[in-house]
């Protein structure tokens, strides 16, 4: 066991396998915080569209799109949607590798969300946007500058597990030749012939990311509930 920890670590000092561990690291972050985003604006758009449509003849036919989008992505599996956008979609347009699990990852994160978003929209008080209207504001106004900060402190600790859990699905990312942790340390696992020892690692390192963004989100919680007493 001792020996295939020193020939693990000896390629990553000597052959810059760290490297490739810093570069997913990076890319791993940049598509699960970059997705996240893509997927609340998504998710909020969605949400708004399905509560519009009580009062618009227009938004519902947004409404019934939204609800396919959704259907779509929460019924197949992210490394399908992986698969057909690199091989199908994107398939000769030259586009980056991570930007292309970016967008992938921020439409499957935005069918998600608009269930998260619409829930909060939903635990806000009726009466916060009748106030608002009555002040004169529109409908769209008022649910920006009203309806959503209320709602957006309601659900981050459900946005805070939507980002722990893309985190944890971007190892499928390397599928399109993106490098993140998993291809990073499935490299020196090739390198090496001894896959064991790796993947130990690659787990403890999603265990200690995984364990600093829930620390990370509790303090955002606790922030948010002190600003609320105040």
């Amino acid at each position: 066991m001792a020996e295939r920890f020193q020939l693990f670590f000896k390629h990553f000092a000597e052959y810059g396998g760290y490297k490739n561990i810093l570069l997913g690291l990076r890319n791993t972050l940049v598509i699960a915080i970059c997705g996240l985003i893509i997927g609340v604006f998504i998710g909020a758009l969605i949400a708004c569209v399905q509560l519009a449509c009580k009062r618009n003849k227009v938004a519902k036919v947004f409404s019934v799109i939204g609800e396919v989008y959704t259907a779509i992505f929460r019924g197949t599996p992210i490394i399908v949607q992986l698969l057909i956008f690199h091989y199908i979609i994107f398939s000769g347009t030259g586009i980056d590798s991570l930007l292309e699990a970016v967008i992938v990852f921020g439409l499957n994160s935005g069918a998600y969300v608009a269930e998260i978003m619409r829930g909060g929209i939903a635990s806000v008080d009726l009466g916060q946007l009748e106030a608002g209207r009555t002040l004169g504001l529109s409908y769209t106004t008022t649910m920006i500058k009203i309806v959503f900060p209320q709602a957006i402190k309601n659900v981050i600790p459900t946005l805070g597990n939507e980002l722990i859990a893309l985190t944890k699905d971007t190892s499928v990312a390397g599928y399109v030749a993106t490098m993140d942790l998993n291809a990073a340390f499935t490299a020196i696992a090739g390198a090496t012939y001894d896959f064991m020892v790796p993947y130990i690692m690659l787990a403890l390192v999603y265990l200690v990311l995984v364990a600093a963004m829930t620390v990370l989100i509790k303090l955002i919680e606790r922030r948010l509930k002190k600003s609320d007493k105040k």
